[in-house]
């Protein structure tokens, strides 16, 4: 099943592109496209997509009050925010609204192919430099320190290939497993460490002293 994918940028050419990128991977299917956040309150919710590039610069409301609104009534539709900024503030008031992921436009189009492929499977992608900005925040001195115990040597594995950066068909290559396998390993780390994204729990991960097993 083909993953369907809405665009919501009040830049036409960036529009243009990013129909382009989808418009040429088997497994992606091109659905819409709002230059204006609100018009993308009206329609997406009978678009029905299962994930919104979305720009943070938008005119009022912007991107993050778009997100925020619109993941109350599309709880099942991923938001991948899609901008040119970089600062902490924006990125924890894109993830606190409903943002799965963030991601920079200077992202190569492989890589936000494999994003949008990422988070359709549960993931949470983000450009290298925004999660380490996600990671440090998460392991300030004196946070809690979480017990690993519960994880299976497989879970551990996984999450040790996601705190070098790989994406999910980079760890199932590594393990000799599927993709599908790889995100229900990823759901169930999840679920263990009480975290909701891949950058919590990388950064408990990195916050955890080194143990056997």
């Amino acid at each position: 099943m083909k993953t369907r994918v809405s665009i919501v940028d009040d830049d036409e050419p960036t529009r243009k592109i990013l129909i382009e990128v989808i418009g040429c991977v088997p497994t992606l299917q091109y659905v819409s496209d709002y230059g204006s956040s609100a018009v993308a309150l009206r329609q997406l919710l009978a678009d029905r997509p299962d994930v919104v590039l979305m720009d943070i610069n938008m005119p009022e409301p912007n991107g993050v009050e778009c997100v925020r609104v619109l993941k109350r009534q599309m709880p099942g539709t991923q938001f991948l925010m899609l901008t040119v900024y970089q600062s902490a503030e924006h990125v924890f008031a894109a993830l606190a609204a409903g943002a799965t992921g963030y991601l920079l436009k200077e992202t190569r189009r492989e890589e936000l192919v494999a994003a949008i492929e990422q988070i359709a499977l549960g993931g949470s992608p983000m450009t290298s430099a925004i999660a380490r900005k996600v990671v440090q925040s998460f392991a300030q001195p004196g946070s809690a320190r979480p017990t690993f115990e519960d994880l299976t040597p497989r879970e551990r594995q996984v999450l040790e290939c996601l705190s070098q950066g790989y994406l999910y068909k980079e760890i199932a290559d590594t393990m000799g497993i599927g993709v599908p396998t790889v995100a229900t390993h990823i759901r169930k780390i999840y679920e263990k460490l009480h975290v909701r994204s891949r950058s919590q729990a990388i950064a408990k991960y990195l916050g955890h002293p080194a143990t056997g097993g």
